[in-house]
């Protein structure tokens, strides 16, 4: 769970790969914030997870990066992403945002 906002800083050429055994839940408001100059193609959230829905951006939420899910990914009302969402069964979007990250 990430419940507070987060800020990932590095330079353009920096990846971060973050594997999860559980789910990824980012909670209702909070921000993953990048700094540095660090691009939202290099970042990757792997979540394995435990449950039908691996991966939750709650209501009005903001992440950076790519998601790669082993079930399904939810996006909450309002919540928004730059980056990517890759699920093996779903993607669920309620009234939110997806931006694909620059090359």
């Amino acid at each position: 769970a990430i419940n507070s906002d987060v800020t990932l800083n590095g330079g353009p050429n920096d990846v971060w790969i973050m594997q999860i055994s559980g789910n990824l839940t980012l909670a209702n408001g909070k921000k993953v914030i990048l700094a540095g100059g660090a691009l939202p193609k290099n970042i990757f959230w792997q979540v394995v997870g435990d449950g039908i829905v691996d991966a939750t951006l709650g209501t009005t939420s903001h992440f950076e990066g790519i998601i790669l899910s082993k079930n399904a990914v939810h996006l909450n009302t309002g919540a928004s992403i730059n980056g990517r969402l890759y699920a093996q069964k779903a993607v669920t979007l309620q009234s939110s945002t997806v931006t694909k990250p620059a090359p």
